[in-house]
């Protein structure tokens, strides 16, 4: 492109994102996200098990088993969030349930997956690109490890428990058969794979106690 027309491209851009901003001031571009979100959350929330009052799911989410999942009250799901509930893979039956307690905040693009269970208790905050699992792509014995990835049976230790007040920071992992404490702190980037004392900040690879509030 010579330079003269993409200098006129530029200026007819530039004019008309002018124009929109005089016309529809940014005020008006956030009603009309609200808006949209309002519309959104009202359209899927028919997909879960039950869904309390001012509830607020961002679009696009990615939701598996809906019916095994539940919203309490306040509830607020950022956008690109994934929720899965298997309750069959292949040839396997499980019974997921995924409970999440009221004034909770789950960040954006989170993933959250259970065949077994995964309880987020209330006044808990979730950072960004977190992901919570009580499963795994099997076990780690010889016969398991001989199949490909994508084939094992998926295989889940123990229920994941979150208890009230927990803040976990952006990209934690929270494995299987764990319990966290009420009003722990998850240090971003953390991998938990042990329970978690209340009132704790832990984090690291694997996460350990770094500070015990008294």
């Amino acid at each position: 492109m010579k330079p003269i027309i993409k200098k006129a491209l530029i200026s007819v851009v530039w004019f008309i994102s002018r124009l929109l901003a005089v016309l529809f001031p940014y005020r008006f571009l956030k009603r009309w996200i609200a808006f949209k979100v309002k519309c959104h959350t009202f359209w899927i929330s028919k997909e879960f098990k039950a869904v309390g009052e001012l509830v607020s799911i961002q679009y696009p989410i990615n939701l598996l088993g809906g019916k095994y999942i539940s919203l309490g009250n306040r509830v607020f799901i950022g956008k690109g969030g994934v929720l899965t509930a298997w309750d069959q893979y292949k040839e396997d039956v499980f019974y997921p349930l995924i409970s999440i307690g009221n004034n909770t905040e789950i960040g954006e693009d989170c993933h959250i997956t259970a065949i077994n269970s995964i309880s987020i208790g209330s006044n808990v905050l979730l950072g960004k690109k977190i992901t919570i699992t009580d499963n795994s792509h099997g076990r780690t014995d010889i016969n398991t490890l001989n199949l490909p990835p994508i084939e094992r049976p998926l295989y889940s230790k123990g229920p994941v428990i979150i208890e009230d007040g927990v803040w976990i920071g952006d990209k934690a992992t929270i494995l299987a058969n764990v319990r966290i404490g009420k009003n722990a702190i998850v240090g971003a980037n953390a991998l938990v794979t042990k329970n978690v004392p209340p009132n704790c900040v832990v984090g690291g690879v694997p996460a350990k106690i770094l500070k015990q509030i008294v």
